[in-house]
């Protein structure tokens, strides 16, 4: 309780950090998710190339070497410039919105073909019959890993902290540097990821129990 009280603004500044950078990626990777699961259904052998592609080569790669490249080798490249944290939310975005991806595919083979076959029978094309018909039924569909998706993004965003971003990770460091012990500071930043967890947890029964009786 004394780390709580002493270093509590500490904590606090981590933990906002922590959670602008779970919103940021979060929206980054549904968006990014959904266009790269529109890739890969797409009735053109190019695009759904460069679907797989994208999602077999983040799949396979670790979090923390997409950090690496975006905070040490991109910058080399001397394109556009930016600061360490939106290279986190980059290189989160980037991670994140591959399992984004397959998440959302798996929801839309859910959906019955004659759906598809109705729509095209009607008059709409491949974008409409996806954005009209598929896609909100496959988000219904995967509610629950989809959530659990966004829970691991919350847990990944504590490797920011190696790659000199200034979230709850680094609090540890902090704490070490002051010669505090950091047994009690792990502690209190697991209750932190837990009270960040469960509001996540309770959206996903909420809406999975609303559109089950939808369904």
């Amino acid at each position: 309780m004394d780390i709580l009280v002493e270093y509590g603004d500490v904590l606090a500044r981590g933990f906002l950090h922590t959670i602008e950078l779970f919103l940021l990626a979060g929206v980054g990777s549904l968006v990014l998710g959904t266009v790269l699961a529109t890739l890969r259904v797409s009735p053109v052998p190019a695009l759904r190339a460069v679907g797989t592609g994208y999602v077999t080569l983040l799949r396979n790669t670790p979090l923390t070497l997409v950090f690496f490249f975006f905070v040490f080798a991109y910058p080399k490249l001397e394109l556009l410039q930016f600061p360490f944290f939106t290279a986190a939310v980059i290189a989160l975005t980037i991670y994140t919105s591959a399992f984004v991806c397959e998440v959302l595919r798996s929801g839309i083979n859910t959906v019955p073909v004659g759906q598809a076959e109705a729509a095209r029978s009607i008059g709409l094309g491949f974008a409409q019959s996806l954005t009209n018909v598929i896609l909100p039924q496959a988000f219904r569909a995967v509610v629950p890993p989809m959530v659990s998706v966004l829970i691991a993004l919350l847990k990944n965003t504590t490797v920011a902290a190696g790659f000199s971003v200034n979230e709850v990770g680094s609090v540890i460091p902090f704490l070490n540097e002051e010669g505090e012990p950091t047994t009690n500071a792990f502690i209190w930043i697991a209750v932190g990821f837990l009270i960040l967890v469960i509001p996540l947890t309770l959206v996903q029964r909420s809406f999975e129990k609303r559109w089950s009786v939808a369904r």
